[in-house]
């Protein structure tokens, strides 16, 4: 089973995690921003991932931090529990409806980090969360999970559907391409970095 633990502690944010990835789903995640609570508990569940995370934040500033380092931990959370990436499928994508909103992602577990977002919000919040934090988190995850992500919003005019549904589509890519399916590294090159 593939697993990770993660702590990272600076001054901004004290942070803990766990991931399987062969999990089942199920989430306990508490970060002090209910936008991000609910975007990764919906990831969990859409990724078939086991997900216990907990974020102290310097939420009193903003949520920049916070949504930031979580992305980094979990970034770091998936790199760890993918090891050398042997046997691995490597690509997957998905085509995911959320109401109005349709959203494609495709991943390319490569080694190498590459994000092409093209998310457009209609507007700057969704409650009391900055939109522009999304492309953060993911920066911040591929970054630390290096990972080549393409997001396309093919539709959509409510932000809460669009940010939902690439968290969705996101976590149904990586499933795909992260089931493992032998036990050779999937690369003519014999690495993948």
């Amino acid at each position: 089973m593939r697993t990770a633990q993660i702590e990272r502690n600076t001054a901004e944010t004290k942070i803990s995690l766990a991931l399987t990835l062969e999990g089942t789903g199920k989430s306990e995640v508490r970060t002090g921003c209910g936008f991000l609570d609910h975007m990764l508990t919906l990831f969990a569940a859409h990724g078939g991932f086991d997900l216990s995370l907990t974020c102290e934040g310097d939420t009193w500033v903003d949520d920049h931090h916070t949504v930031e380092d979580v992305g980094i931990c979990l970034g770091k959370a998936f790199s760890q529990a993918v090891g050398d990436k042997r046997g691995i499928a490597r690509y997957g994508n998905c085509i995911l409806p959320m109401d109005e909103a349709l959203i494609l992602t495709a991943v390319d577990v490569s080694g190498r980090s590459c994000l092409c977002n093209g998310l457009t919000f209609p507007t700057e919040k969704i409650g009391s969360f900055d939109t522009q934090l999304v492309q953060e988190f993911f920066l911040a995850f591929v970054r630390n999970f290096p990972i080549a992500l393409h997001i396309r919003q093919l539709a959509g005019e409510n932000s809460h559907h669009i940010a939902e549904g690439a968290f969705k589509s996101l976590a149904r890519s990586l499933r795909a391409a992260l089931v493992v399916q032998g036990d050779k590294i999937p690369s003519t090159k014999g690495v993948l970095e």
